[in-house]
């Protein structure tokens, strides 16, 4: 699955929210340097984020559909996964992870980050977090329940998507821990608000983990127009006042 969102990356990166502003400056400012390393930087998103603030990027990203987007938009990536990728030598200031350390093993990960950091690097990895508003997480719910009555979790999650998360950060929190090379690990989280339209929240489905099992269902286009209805019948567009979470740490 993590390979399949490259199958159009201009959609990703359209459709796909940037992060806090408040959550990238952070991160920048708290590195004792501007070389960060970005572990499956995708199309670039927090990539272009963190050149704005700064910082001088390279992305590692297993997938070269996404890669060729982001180098299209001024990013230096190389097309490896994190776990072979091969550092030769270099270090880094910062290793950061936007929507990603979820696909990484966590163990071999972890080491890997410890190994590039320098002493004082800092690790930042973040999701942002969809949190509809609760009548209308309670539709797309609902229509999750219809559609996929066989996975009771994506139920779940369409809800209340924070507890899915939760245990990413627990595992990214477990792997850096058992290092030894980690202090100050932390759980910052950030506020953050878009407003939706309904064809802007099917594009954001469609670039989401979910689309290429429910398009190999023959689920997806109704997944799309049941959503597609639940937002027409809460007016047609939304706000999302939602949060970014991260676990944060320092290399000894």
């Amino acid at each position: 699955m993590a390979e399949s969102f490259g199958a159009d990356a201009g959609l990703y990166d359209r459709a796909r929210p940037r992060y806090p502003s408040a959550l990238i400056e952070a991160v920048a400012a708290s590195a004792p340097g501007p070389a960060v390393l970005d572990v499956g930087c995708g199309t670039g998103i927090a990539a272009r984020q963190f050149q704005a603030a700064g910082c001088q990027v390279l992305g590692v990203e297993v997938d070269e559909r996404m890669a060729a987007f982001a180098r299209g938009t001024g990013v230096d990536v190389e097309v490896s996964s994190f776990e072979t990728w091969e550092p030769a030598g270099r270090t880094f200031d910062a290793v950061v992870a936007g929507m990603t350390w979820h696909w990484i093993d966590p163990s071999v990960g972890a080491a890997k980050a410890s190994e590039v950091l320098k002493p004082g690097g800092r690790f930042a990895v973040f999701w942002y977090v969809l949190q509809p508003p609760p009548d209308l997480g309670a539709a797309f719910a609902a229509v999750h329940r219809e559609v996929l009555p066989d996975s009771p979790v994506n139920s779940q999650v369409a809800a209340a998507p924070l507890r899915a998360y939760e245990h990413f950060l627990d595992r990214a929190a477990d792997s850096l821990t058992a290092t030894g090379a980690f202090t100050h690990l932390e759980r910052p989280t950030y506020p953050w608000s878009r407003h939706y339209t309904r064809d802007e929240w099917l594009d954001q489905l469609r670039s989401s983990g979910l689309a290429k099992p429910l398009a190999e269902a023959g689920k997806l286009d109704e997944m799309l127009d049941r959503t597609g209805a639940a937002i027409d019948a809460a007016g047609g567009s939304f706000t999302l006042d939602s949060t970014a979470v991260a676990l944060t740490a320092t290399r000894n």
